[in-house]
């Protein structure tokens, strides 16, 4: 399998705008995100995939692949999926987040050896969780699995309701870093939004209502990623 990682890069985010070119201790966001993802020996090609000229400039002097696309996609999936047209021949697309300056290269080749199994059209990673904080919060984004460890929901809510006492429960709190078959990901970007996306703010759901299997692989590690300005003092202490 030919594998092709993507960052996906976008300037204007509402919560921190220029977050991808703030300092971390020397180097830029998105110099540390491209340099910790170079660490997988299974990525075969990986480009910054950018709509702003500040992002590709600086992802040009560090020496990183970059390629612009179009201002108008609505999310990091339809950026990747503009960027995989241009290498057909790659079998597997890797969205790696472009906040995440600790990225993990064993939770990147995590998310690549799983489509060793031929059932696998998507995957992505969750961390068990026992923590409460985190089951009630909205922004930490919750899944539960069937027998084959594919994806049966995911919500903002704690998932499952607790009915029922069940010490045997493990729940799983979902890590936002996706993979998808070349095909796949040009195919899931055609589907219009549905109505349970909208009402939890997660487009994974709108691939599973039209039916796409999402294999949850589970993973020991996290890595903080910086939404807001608030997150940096975590990230430095750290690096």
């Amino acid at each position: 399998m030919k594998v092709l990682g993507i960052i996906p890069c976008r300037y204007g985010s509402t919560r921190f705008p220029g977050k991808p070119l703030i300092d971390l201790k020397g180097k830029t966001m998105i110099q540390r995100v491209y340099e910790g993802a170079r660490k997988s020996d299974l990525i075969d090609k990986l480009i910054v995939a950018t709509d702003d000229e500040r992002i590709y400039s600086e992802v040009k002097r560090f020496g990183g692949e970059v390629m612009m696309t179009s201002l108008d996609h609505e999310n990091g999936t339809q950026r990747c999926a503009e960027v995989s047209k241009e290498f057909p021949a790659y079998d597997i697309v890797l969205n790696i987040q472009g906040d995440e300056p600790l990225v993990n290269f064993e939770q990147l080749n995590q998310l690549i050896q799983v489509f060793a199994d031929v059932s696998v059209e998507i995957a992505t990673l969750a961390i068990n969780t026992a923590d409460r904080h985190e089951l009630q919060n909205p922004n930490r984004i919750k899944v539960v699995t069937d027998f084959r460890q594919d994806a049966l929901y995911f919500s903002r809510s704690s998932i499952p309701f607790e009915r029922n006492s069940d010490a045997s429960f493990v729940f799983q709190r979902h890590i936002g870093l996706y993979s998808f078959r070349s095909s796949v990901l040009d195919e899931i970007v055609s589907f219009s939004p549905c109505s349970i996306e909208n009402i939890e703010s997660l487009e994974q759901l709108r691939w599973m209502y039209y039916g796409k299997k999402i294999r949850v692989v589970e993973t020991t590690i996290e890595t903080p990623n910086i939404d807001t300005p608030d997150d940096l003092a975590k990230v430095l202490a750290l690096l």
